[in-house]
């Protein structure tokens, strides 16, 4: 048992019967507002651990209020309130009861739109990038009164390769 989960396990607090099978949601919005509050990156197995939830719902609520846009996904099982600090209550309920009708294949489509989202502002600053480097090079170009020409024309369409001639007929003659 590593030394978070045995320091962890001697805060809990439960209340009654098996507190593991089901989702606090009051515990779970304090615990999200003082994550908020402090800033910290933190996985779905500090939040069960701290309010006696099962792991996997806590997971499955958290990925849900990531997709809703409550929660910033930093990585894989990683999160961030930061968001989460301005969150009244009832607010938070709503997105809650969306979040847990998230099915897999929703979350699926949320987490890869966050991917191609991300590849999107990759791709947008590497081509910020070379407009920069190209303006650069432009202005040194005209500083020393050297003309760069004409902007060069996007490649053309492939145009439809022209029919082959009639090869003449070797013997000569025109055939009639």
């Amino acid at each position: 048992m590593s030394l978070k989960r045995s320091h962890a396990a001697g805060v809990r607090t439960t209340s009654g019967s098996d507190s593991g099978s089901k989702l606090g949601r009051q515990e779970l919005y304090d615990e999200l507002k003082r994550l908020a509050l402090s800033g910290q990156v933190f996985a779905p197995v500090d939040i069960s651990l701290a309010i006696g939830a099962n792991e996997s719902v806590v997971s499955r609520s958290l990925l849900g209020l990531a997709a809703e846009g409550y929660l910033e996904k930093v990585d894989t099982d990683q999160y961030r309130a930061t968001p989460f600090a301005e969150i009244p209550q009832a607010e938070f309920l709503k997105a809650l009861a969306r979040a847990s009708k998230t099915d897999s294949t929703r979350q699926r489509d949320l987490s890869e739109i966050g991917r191609l989202k991300q590849n999107n502002d990759v791709m947008r600053n590497k081509l910020l990038g070379a407009i920069a480097e190209r303006d650069h090079y432009l202005a040194a170009l005209k500083q020393h009164g050297i003309d760069p020409g004409p902007v060069p024309a996007p490649p053309a369409a492939a145009a439809p390769a022209p029919t082959a001639a009639v090869p003449p007929n070797p013997s000569g003659s025109s055939g009639t």
